[in-house]
């Protein structure tokens, strides 16, 4: 089970700031998010790609990546 906690716009579309869900021990942050576009339509993986992901103490946008137990999905944020 991989908890993902979303946040801004990716919160906004998905409607939630966090959800759990059941991956295979090898899965990636490739699985993740074909999973959530599966979930969430097509149009989430085009948000999805320019994303970061916090997958325990790393921030990557390596797809290959292997899912942690906690998964922080991260827009671009614009700042101001």
């Amino acid at each position: 089970m991989v908890e993902i906690r979303y946040f801004a716009a990716i919160a906004d579309v998905v409607g939630k700031d966090r959800e759990s869900l059941d991956f295979p021990a090898d899965a990636t942050v490739a699985d993740l998010r074909t999973t959530l576009a599966e979930c969430y339509g097509p149009d989430l993986d085009k948000m999805l790609a320019v994303c970061a992901y916090l997958v325990g103490d790393e921030l990557t946008r390596d797809p290959s990546v292997a899912l942690t137990p906690r998964v922080d999905v991260l827009p671009p944020f614009a700042g101001g």
